[in-house]
């Protein structure tokens, strides 16, 4: 379904990459479950469908 103006019509659609700067093992191991849990409430809020993740 596309949004539109006067004379404008878009479809706004996002790809999100999340990659820290810095991948060392600290994030995969004991902050992944709550970077998980932030994006996931994140999206909820916002209403922002996960396709995969």
């Amino acid at each position: 379904m596309a949004n539109s103006l006067a004379h404008t019509k878009w479809v706004c659609k996002y790809h999100i990459v999340f990659t820290p700067k810095y991948r060392r093992k600290i994030i995969y191991y004991e902050l992944r479950a709550d970077i998980q849990k932030i994006i996931k409430d994140l999206c909820k809020w916002k209403g922002v469908e996960i396709i995969e993740g």
